[in-house]
């Protein structure tokens, strides 16, 4: 989910940034833009990174072996 919504994020940035002139007041559709290009790469690097934590864990199988002393 992590690397779909950075995609997202790059190509919604982008097109504010490159492709569509808006008027919002007070926001530059531009920076707005490139923030969400920074916010969706940051997002990306994030998700490769927590998945790659995910793929480096190891798991142990732990079996006690019990003897049964019958008393002879």
């Amino acid at each position: 989910m992590g690397i779909g919504l950075g995609i997202v994020l790059v190509l919604v940035g982008a097109i504010l940034a490159f492709a569509v002139d808006v008027d919002v007041p007070y926001v530059s559709d531009d920076a707005l833009g490139f923030i969400l290009i920074v916010v969706g790469i940051i997002a990306i690097a994030l998700a490769f990174a927590v998945n790659h934590q995910r793929a480096n864990t190891s798991h142990q199988t732990r079996v006690e072996e019990r003897h049964i002393d019958d008393g002879r």
